[in-house]
């Protein structure tokens, strides 16, 4: 049965039995209407007026709200139901994704170096070329020579020698970039590791052009500058065509809320401006991520719970603990199974992490962490029952983004201290070829992709 999406519905679908005088705009009838309230759960027909539901019912009864100039549409049996809510994502990243390289449905390292080739040919000296979306482990066949994986850069800088390039991963955990990016940046085969991130070298020391976590930052710093050429006003531009492109991309897809998981103050700031000026589309629930210093500093400016309308809500901080699975940065009790010795990566300590909590804590914010490894998982427990242990009746949904791989005996703690697990669907989908690889059998099956687990357990999964 194909499915009707009411994209317009920007509220829930309620109920309302008593004569209303509005005409509504348009109506919907002949619908199996799903509206997500227990006391009046199918109906027939729904009425909207500017954007917002006047009625829900039969079909008689909706036909009081009908007039001349309003739109009926007949749905003819066909299910209806209140637009989707993404739970986790980047809005930003995905119009970014609309715009430079997109390497999601690459199938090899040769395909990606052609994109890029075709990109430089079109770009002016010295340009950034930027992507996003490759996986090693999607890749048929693999790369050769590779280590890790990952292949070598000499065929990206044969096609681009003097343009840097720039290749998020799937993840948004680690970067591929050539020779030119590396140069721009600082990095060579003398660079250490930074805290928390990995430059990946060969055994020789060589850098192959990986950068994971922290390692990440130099080049950020490198593209910011080139990005700082434009205007502020340039720059905004380009940011706001990029939300509306990503906004666009949901609505056909059913989307008409979407949590934004890290957005930079200045980027909130933006966003304030579109809402307040009524160009969003659809509803955004923000997670400030920026340095911690900036998040202290600004918090006079927020929470943010009536921008445009209600489409922008902020009240949100957000951290990563540790990085991805696919690019060996989820910081795991025990080695990986298929890199011995190595246990990916704690992005944010435990004492920074000790100490965002306290303030989100006592500014009664909501705190959601990034947390992938079953080491992860249990530190951000055990730093967040410190603060929810002042008051467990305090209903701050703080909550664990991903949440993909814990040890069976966290299941039972987020349940005791109320956090949320914040799962998704797509990365059990997309991860799966290589967990059994990474994580060996045993660790697999016990703590990989635990709903039904978290959800016997009582525990709130987003």
């Amino acid at each position: 049965m194909r499915i009707l999406t009411v994209l317009s519905v920007i509220s829930l679908l309620i109920g309302c039995g008593t004569k209303n005088s509005n005409t509504a705009d348009m109506v919907l009838q002949n619908g199996t209407v799903y509206t997500v309230n227990k006391d009046q759960p199918e109906a027939e027909a729904v009425a909207v007026k500017d954007g917002k539901i006047l009625f829900v019912g039969s079909n008689e009864e909706v036909k009081k709200y009908i007039g001349s100039s309003t739109e009926v549409i007949d749905c003819k049996g066909q299910f209806v139901m209140p637009g989707f809510i993404e739970g986790h994502g980047h809005i930003h990243g995905l119009g970014e994704s609309l715009i430079n390289l997109n390497l999601m449905k690459v199938k090899n390292w040769d395909e990606i170096v052609t994109m890029v080739e075709e990109a430089v040919k079109k770009a002016k000296p010295g340009e950034w070329i930027v992507g996003r979306g490759w996986h090693q482990e999607k890749w048929d066949p693999v790369p050769q020579p590779n280590y890790l994986g990952y292949p070598y850069q000499e065929t990206l800088n044969k096609v681009s020698p003097d343009n840097p390039v720039l290749l998020e991963h799937a993840s948004g955990h680690s970067y591929y970039v050539n020779a030119k990016a590396m140069e721009l940046s600082g990095i060579n085969a003398s660079t250490p590791d930074p805290a928390g991130g990995e430059i990946v070298k060969d055994k020789s020391g060589k850098p192959i052009g990986v950068l994971a976590e922290t390692a990440m930052d130099r080049v950020d710093v490198s593209y910011t500058s080139y990005l700082n050429r434009q205007t502020v006003a340039e720059q905004k531009a380009k940011w706001a065509e990029s939300i509306r492109l990503a906004e666009e991309d949901c609505l056909k897809k059913g989307i008409t809320s979407f949590e934004d998981a890290g957005s930079t103050y200045k980027q909130v700031n933006w966003m304030k401006e579109l809402a307040n000026e009524g160009k969003l589309q659809i509803r955004h629930w923000l997670m400030i991520k920026d340095d911690t210093k900036n998040i202290f500093d600004n918090i006079s400016n927020f929470p943010v719970t009536d921008a445009g309308n209600d489409f922008l809500t902020v009240k949100a901080v957000k951290v990563s603990m540790d990085g991805a699975l696919g690019s060996y940065g989820a910081w795991l009790l025990k080695p990986y199974t298929d890199r011995p010795g190595w246990v990916g990566e704690n992005v944010c300590t435990i004492d920074s992490l000790r100490t965002i909590a306290e303030f989100c804590w006592a500014n009664n914010l909501q705190l959601c962490v990034h947390a992938i490894g079953d080491k992860a998982n249990r530190e951000v427990i055990n730093v967040f029952a410190e603060q929810i242990a002042k008051d467990k009746s305090a209903d701050r949904r703080w909550r664990v983004e991903h949440a993909q791989h814990v040890n069976p005996v966290e299941i039972p703690r987020f349940k005791e201290w109320n956090i949320i697990a914040s799962m998704q669907g797509v990365h059990c989908t997309s991860d799966a070829p290589f967990v059994p690889k990474r994580l060996g059998d045993q660790r697999s099956e016990e703590g990989a992709y635990v709903w039904q687990s978290f959800l016997k357990a009582g525990v709130v999964v987003n």
